[in-house]
């Protein structure tokens, strides 16, 4: 085992961060780290912005639900972009709008997300934490216009990083053979007799990091979590083709 693959084998969310600032060349290393993701089609449709205002770090702490996330050392928002390539075609004479289709806009969403873990396992390996924020889509509006993003943009995810100020446990993992296969899709006759061993894990992790305060285990979590239709996010489609793109051609 080398040393990339222990840190990434240590990964573990880091909510709080000591207050010390980023080092300027550590973070434009984990700039060059994100400009070297692998883009699909070569084309680069994802972008970057540094969210240095503490107005907006605040508003987009509010639209998350997690204050502790404006706090933070560095708050970056990547994001879908395809209004660089809907200018370039404008600028020669096209339809700038036909840069935004549903592929273009699931090229660009899968690249943002590729160039977030990029940057989290590059900023771990320099000793540094991190906190993936997906909570920025419980109002993708409203963060288009806090940050004030164009046509042909639309926020993917959040990421804090900073010095950790914090040693959380390692939580359990799921044991492989259920999420790795081979040729084809396979299963348990129970997944609740199957996960019993996770779930006394589980039950084991949350017991010890919360003190006894709670009491839970990975099944009763997808009950919790799954068992309920939630329509939180049910305008998301509208607000993707708010932001200009064609998804329905």
């Amino acid at each position: 085992m080398n040393e990339t693959i222990d840190v990434q084998l240590k990964h573990r969310t880091i909510r709080e961060f000591k207050s010390d600032s980023i080092p300027e060349d550590t973070f434009q290393t984990l700039m060059d780290v994100a400009m070297h993701t692998p883009s699909s089609r070569g084309i680069q449709n994802a972008s970057i912005i540094r969210i240095k205002d503490q107005a907006k770090r605040e508003k987009l702490a509010e639209i998350g639900g997690q204050e502790y996330v404006a706090r933070a050392p560095e708050y970056l928002l990547f994001i879908a972009d395809l209004a660089r390539g809907a200018a370039i075609l404008e600028e020669m004479g096209l339809f700038p709008q036909s840069a935004a289709t549903i592929d273009t806009f699931q090229e660009a969403f899968t690249d943002a997300v590729l160039m977030v873990q990029n940057v989290v396992v590059a900023a771990e390996s320099l000793g540094l934490g991190a906190n993936i924020l997906g909570n920025i889509l419980n109002d993708p509006k409203a963060v288009v216009t806090a940050i004030g993003l164009p046509p042909y943009t639309f926020p993917v995810l959040g990421l804090t990083l900073g010095y950790p100020g914090e040693e959380p446990q390692l939580k359990p993992r799921m044991p492989k053979e259920f999420r790795v296969m081979t040729d084809t899709y396979v299963r348990p006759d129970s997944y609740l007799e199957a996960l019993k061993d996770y779930d006394a894990q589980m039950r084991e992790y949350y017991d010890l990091r919360n003190k006894g305060r709670r009491e839970d285990k990975f099944t009763s979590q997808i009950f919790q979590k799954l068992g309920k239709v939630r329509n939180r996010r049910a305008s998301l489609l509208d607000d993707i083709e708010s932001q200009g793109f064609l998804m329905h051609p």
